[in-house]
């Protein structure tokens, strides 16, 4: 598509599609489009939360991706303090939902609130999976 400013003439170059070649920018505009972008196997990669101190001794890394059914601690936002299991996790959105964090709506009901996995303390894993105790391990 070509375009005219002040005169001259240019080609309008379209946007770049999503890649894992990009590595760093300042703008925080681009830092939101590499996120928003990102294919779900990516993501997975942003759904990461802290190990409580025990954790982190135990199995030698200071951070593991979240899963349904491990147990963390809000650390941040209105439901600060409040331990539960993680019941769903939405790649999607890169958020997840703790039994104990609930909204009541107006008509009576309740509904999980989304959290960003940034924001708990993974207190207990879930560990059922022997492939991810096993990487664990060997961090």
């Amino acid at each position: 598509m070509d375009c005219s400013f002040k005169g001259r003439k240019y080609h309008r170059i379209n946007m770049k599609e999503w890649t894992k070649a990009w590595t760093e920018s300042k703008k925080p505009a681009k830092q939101r489009k590499y996120v928003y972008q990102a294919p779900l196997h990516i993501r997975t990669s942003f759904m990461g939360s802290h190990l409580s101190k025990e954790l982190q001794k135990k199995y030698g890394t200071r951070t593991l991706t979240v899963r349904k059914g491990d147990k963390v601690k809000i650390e941040r936002g209105d439901y600060k303090g409040i331990t539960g299991k993680i019941n769903r996790v939405d790649r999607k959105n890169i958020r997840i939902y703790v039994d104990g964090a609930q909204r009541t709506k107006s008509d009576g009901s309740k509904s999980f609130y989304a959290l960003h996995p940034s924001n708990v303390l993974i207190i207990d894993l879930h560990t059922d999976d022997k492939r991810r105790m096993k990487r664990g391990k060997q961090k």
